[in-house]
């Protein structure tokens, strides 16, 4: 079975470049060989190099490991989606829910 390709907006894969920059500068930054880097994440060093580019085909467990390999830097996984404010300002707007109606 072929595998599907996965597209991306042009944003989001701007998005990813960018965070794939960004985690090599850390690694930089830290003075880390890429080798030692991608062996503390347990992965290849050409899949660290995906990621420092940042390939959409990389799960997403690899760049945690990754962060994670670079001092603990997987927390800020955490402020993904934090602060909702689309869902805040729906939840907000009381936007029509369905409900059951009782059989009394």
């Amino acid at each position: 079975m072929p595998k599907k390709s996965l597209v991306l907006l042009p944003e989001t894969e701007r998005i990813l470049e960018q965070m794939g920059q960004q985690i090599k500068y850390a690694r930089l930054r830290r003075k880390l060989p890429a080798e030692l880097v991608a062996e503390r994440a347990g992965i290849s060093r050409a899949t660290l190099v995906s990621i420092e580019k940042g390939a959409s085909s990389v799960a997403i467990g690899c760049y945690a490991a990754v962060l994670h390999a670079l001092n603990y830097m997987d927390k800020d996984l955490l402020l993904v989606a934090k602060d909702d404010e689309l869902g805040r300002k729906l939840q907000d707007l009381d936007l029509h829910v369905k409900k059951r109606v009782s059989r009394k």
